[in-house]
């Protein structure tokens, strides 16, 4: 059956994923997600961009039924028992693969859904019946080719896809107060506010230089693949579109879980 469709626009997510134990744990995280999807209709199909998987090339899964990746270490048991059935969409692979003209993307059979991607979907769609794909990020390009990427994916947001960035705007792990659960060292918060601003005012040229910004803004994004992601669902975002935040917080000192929802 062909999945991908001629329909009005899907809207767009950022989805501050924070730790995988959110896949098994009833938080105000988990429930916005699962909120936040309740607000629009049941996609086709899900692309998406995940924090952890980095390569050399840009790559897209093309299997049938991709594996759950329990790509962490040190939680508990239950969590590694954890399996997302959802299938794949070797159609949306295809897809991607004669469409993008920014790069050589090629198929992947190996990869399966990592935790940024199905630990945040396992609380939107939790009877797994919607087809995944992940595209990877190729660590060897700029940020300009991850922001055109995104330009480019979004045709696809009129064939009933909704792509999905998962990272975290704020994401220092070295700096992690495993003390402070529900707040944000003052630098975080000062960053996950300017960054929020940046989104809101769509200062493309800003988001992208972040090395030219505040040393608030450098301490939040102490490596750049948890705001990759964000690249490419900034490139998604049509003209006089509005973008809307949720599970807006700092958690741990050095976290902040804050998403947002372009439509």
């Amino acid at each position: 059956m062909k999945v991908l469709k001629d329909t009005e626009a899907f809207p767009a997510l950022f989805l501050g994923h924070g730790s995988p134990m959110n896949a098994i744990e009833d938080n105000e995280f988990t429930q916005g997600w699962y909120n936040i999807a309740k607000t629009f209709p049941k996609p086709s199909a899900i692309l998406c961009i995940s924090a952890h998987w980095e390569t050399n090339g840009t790559f897209v899964t093309a299997m049938d039924h991709p594996t759950t990746i329990h790509d962490f270490g040190g939680f508990p048991r239950e969590l590694y028992e954890v399996d997302y059935p959802a299938p794949g969409c070797p159609e949306l692979a295809e897809y991607l693969i004669n469409t993008i003209k920014t790069t050589t993307v090629k198929p992947n059979d190996a990869w399966g859904l990592d935790h940024g991607c199905w630990s945040v979907i396992k609380n939107m769609y939790p009877q797994a019946d919607v087809p995944i794909v992940q595209l990877s990020l190729n660590k060897n390009k700029s940020k300009q080719f991850h922001y055109d990427m995104g330009r480019e994916l979004k045709l696809l947001r009129n064939k009933g896809v909704l792509i999905v960035g998962s990272g975290n705007l704020v994401h220092n792990l070295r700096a992690i107060d495993w003390n402070n659960i529900n707040g944000g060292y003052k630098w975080a918060v000062s960053a996950n506010e300017k960054l929020k601003q940046l989104i809101s005012d769509n200062n493309i040229e800003s988001l992208l230089n972040y090395q030219n910004l505040s040393e608030d803004i450098q301490l939040a994004i102490s490596y750049p693949d948890h705001y990759f992601p964000l690249h490419y669902i900034l490139g998604l975002r049509k003209e006089n579109e509005s973008v809307a935040f949720f599970n807006d917080k700092c958690i741990y000192g050095s976290l902040s879980m804050t998403s947002f929802i372009i439509r």
